[in-house]
């Protein structure tokens, strides 16, 4: 289902595990954390026929009128992206997490020039029973998305960029399937994946797992800044997530499927995909604004012992230090981010996160 299919607002996943795409996150100015939970939930109920009709409770709350007055209106300037990062591996043996920034994409996408100016990519990964699917995802995936990024004139964008997205997770999980199957033992590592895909000012989020993708915004009504979830985190006690996990013969026991692997959608796991887990991402779209200030995206050894807006608020008090130092020919903006993500990290190792902790923040320039 693609953006013209979007359905109406107040409707929930039917827990198919299909390509769910949702759209247009609130615009400028509604910075309020609540609203945004109340927007990013109404998602797909039901993917089958009538899911383009309204219900009476849907007609008494404007639904299909409330998507139109999210959609952000379009800037003319590209705004300038560029990523900055730190990862500790706490009290873990080893790093399994892995990152990619690619702060400009174009030229190695070859868009069609005449629909986008600019293509960057950003994305973090969170592995789990080895460091092998991580490392593989931060390798391919956007290489594959590379390959498969729309050169040709195409009638929609937005439509095109999420198939795109769609056809190379699948691509990437089974190319490290086929890997991994073939070794003896086979591997059995799994990564959860955050990608913020930018096409000018249009940010894709593509999500499996519990990593976390969050924009930071400024409310000029409030005059405070907000933390807007751009993602959703998967796990199998969701109601969506167990009964997909349960129609395919599988279980959760104790939060987990089959007692075992804590999230619900993942590249590898090959020995949990005949039990429902899927390398479907959750695809949403938002609409970049004079008033977002950076994007953050992080593992959940970091939302282990932050939220989302304790994280937010953290990093704009680095920004705003005034003290920290800048090596010659560095620009201090760059040296303020850089600090944002070092300190942050160090914080969630001393706030006592025993997981990887992995800190991206992707300043917007204006």
């Amino acid at each position: 289902m693609l953006s013209e299919d979007l359905p109406p607002a107040g409707s929930t996943d039917s827990g198919s595990g299909g390509p769910l795409l949702f759209d247009d996150l609130p615009p400028a100015g509604s910075g309020d954390p609540g609203s945004l939970a109340t927007s990013l939930s109404q998602v797909v109920k039901n993917e089958g026929k009538g899911a383009k009709r309204k219900t009476p409770e849907e007609e008494k709350n404007g639904g299909e009128e409330l998507v139109e007055k999210k959609v952000c209106k379009a800037s003319s300037v590209i705004f300038g992206l560029k990523g900055y990062v730190a990862e500790r591996k706490g009290e873990r043996e080893e790093m399994q997490d892995a990152h990619v920034i690619l702060n400009d994409i174009t030229e190695e996408c070859r868009p069609p020039s005449s629909l986008i100016t600019r293509v960057s990519y950003f994305a973090v990964f969170d592995g789990h029973g080895g460091i092998r699917a991580s490392k593989f995802a931060a390798q391919n995936l956007h290489q594959n998305l590379i390959r498969k990024f729309p050169k040709g004139d195409v009638i929609s964008v937005e439509k095109t960029v999420k198939r795109c997205l769609l056809d190379t997770f699948k691509h990437t999980d089974e190319e490290f399937l086929k890997q991994a199957s073939s070794q003896k033992p086979a591997w059995k590592d799994g990564s959860t994946a955050t990608c913020v895909l930018a096409v000018d000012n249009i940010l894709y989020i593509a999500n499996l797992g519990d990593s976390r993708a969050i924009l930071c915004r400024y409310n000029e009504e409030s005059q405070k800044h907000a933390a807007l979830s751009l993602s959703k985190e998967h796990n199998p006690t969701q109601y969506e997530e167990r009964m997909r996990i349960q129609k395919a013969g599988g279980n959760v026991r104790d939060g987990r499927v089959l007692g075992v692997l804590e999230v619900s959608r993942s590249i590898g796991d090959g020995q949990y995909k005949r039990c429902g887990v899927t390398s479907v991402p959750d695809i949403r779209r938002c609409q970049l604004t004079p008033n977002d200030r950076f994007i953050l995206l992080a593992c959940d050894g970091l939302f282990k012992v932050f939220t989302p807006e304790e994280a937010v608020n953290f990093i704009l008090s680095c920004l705003e230090d005034e003290k920290i130092q800048t090596r010659e020919g560095k620009p201090a903006v760059d040296a303020r981010y850089e600090a944002a993500c070092n300190r942050l990290a160090n914080k969630a190792v001393q706030r006592g996160s025993a997981d990887n902790v992995t800190v991206m923040v992707v300043r917007i320039g204006h």
